[in-house]
């Protein structure tokens, strides 16, 4: 074999690895992240391990829990999922027993905290947040359990007011039991805060189900757990729903959606 064939030999086994490499570079590809909200109860009628198994099928990246117990319940769940981190509030809905917020992640937890939301109803009210990142790209997780308010006198708004435009994650997820319906004047002032819904991209009609009460369904208050995330990262919703389960493990129905995130934000068109 002469001089100038091993050249283009050497050259074909160099420059194909390459293309392939450049062809789908990982830095143009969407993030997709699959979430979940529920409130547990304060796991009466189900055990962590329950839960676990009810969540296996959706491969979840992170789940949101309110009057979820304190100790260790979360962390089971996870070890059911292969979930290794998590986080726990201190704070417990209305000083109930056992009714904490609490995040469960496949990814490292950083910059873990608790708000405490003022307003009219039951107090306190708190949201837990954590940033963690999934595919090299940072979120804020906010997970939450609200009472049902006004326009301006409510926990919502003091979400939407006081802690949601301190966030300096540029790709936010919130999900928890809002107590408050799509379309009210509590979950308006959270989506003109700059939150989106996924019923919206998923266009669900809320209107014609419920997440409370499973337990009673003649008394049930319509769909008040929801998940959310900032309009200005660019997602969408692209699958999700309410889940419904033959087995009620508690007086809510659990809820998830997948969101997919690109990878590069657009800038804001100058004014």
């Amino acid at each position: 074999m002469n001089r100038v064939m091993k050249k283009i030999i050497l050259f074909i086994l160099l420059a194909v690895p390459l293309e392939f490499c450049c062809a789908n570079p990982s830095g143009k590809k969407p993030i997709t992240v699959r979430v979940a909200s529920y409130n547990v109860e304060f796991g009466r009628s189900t055990t962590p391990e329950e839960v676990g198994e009810m969540f296996k099928k959706y491969n979840l990246d992170i789940i949101g829990f309110n009057e979820v117990p304190d100790g260790d319940w979360t962390t089971r769940v996870g070890k059911v999922l292969g979930m290794k981190h998590s986080y726990v509030g201190k704070i417990s809905s209305a000083n109930h027993k056992n009714k904490y917020k609490s995040i469960l992640s496949k990814t490292p937890l950083e910059q873990t905290e608790e708000f405490t939301l003022k307003g009219r109803g039951w107090n306190p009210a708190t949201t837990v947040r954590a940033v963690t990142r999934i595919d090299d790209v940072s979120f804020a997780l906010y997970s939450l359990h609200i009472c049902a308010s006004g326009k301006n006198d409510g926990h919502a708004y003091m979400l939407a007011s006081k802690v949601l435009p301190k966030e300096t994650t540029t790709r936010i997820l919130v999900v928890g039991d809002f107590n408050n319906k799509i379309g009210t004047a509590a979950m308006n002032s959270i989506e003109q805060a700059g939150m989106r819904p996924t019923w919206k991209d998923l266009k669900i009609d809320v209107s014609k189900h419920f997440t409370w009460n499973v337990l009673d369904p003649k008394r049930n208050h319509g769909v008040i757990d929801h998940i959310l995330y900032n309009t200005a990262s660019g997602a969408k919703a692209t699958d999700g729903a309410i889940i419904e389960l033959a087995k009620p493990l508690s007086d809510h129905k659990p809820v998830w959606a997948e969101i997919v995130f690109p990878r590069k934000l657009e800038k804001p068109k100058a004014q």
